[in-house]
């Protein structure tokens, strides 16, 4: 899916017309429609206030060319939830259970929150040592845990 298409069905679904969008990001109704169109497409800035307006992430306004994980947790990242910078953005690299409000959540170690994950992949039937290879794995390479 493309930009216009994306953009075009989240206005719909939000119940707003071209001009109410045009207010809202301080840019012209004819912007809007330009988008729509296919004709042009907003600048980086403006794709960060179409992504706060709507809580979807720039990947998805984008039609999703990446599957994102959490940078903290592993977890595959989608829109809804999304972590939140301080000003309501929504940022693509942490789930709202790790970072919200521009920090992180939990003060923890990289071993607590492998402990975390192991004990939330048991509960949804994950053999133990499955799910505590899998995350001794995959913990190590997330940004948020990569060393130097």
């Amino acid at each position: 899916m493309e930009f216009k298409d994306v953009f075009t069905q989240l206005r719909e679904n939000a119940h707003l017309s071209q001009a109410d969008v045009a207010g809202k990001l301080f840019v012209t109704r004819q912007a809007v429609s330009r988008w729509e169109c296919g004709e042009t497409m907003p600048n980086t800035a403006t794709l960060a206030q179409i992504s706060k307006l709507f809580d979807v992430s720039i990947n998805t306004l984008l039609g999703s060319p990446r599957q994102l994980y959490c940078q903290s947790c592993g977890m595959p990242l989608s829109d809804g939830i999304l972590g939140h910078e301080g000003d309501g953005t929504p940022n693509e690299d942490y789930c709202q259970w790790c970072y919200n409000d521009g920090g992180f959540l939990t003060d923890c170690t990289m071993e607590e929150m492998l402990e975390t994950c192991v004990g939330i992949m048991k509960e949804q039937g994950m053999p133990e040592e499955a799910a505590r290879s899998h995350m001794t794995e995959i913990l190590p390479k997330l940004s948020r845990w990569k060393k130097g």
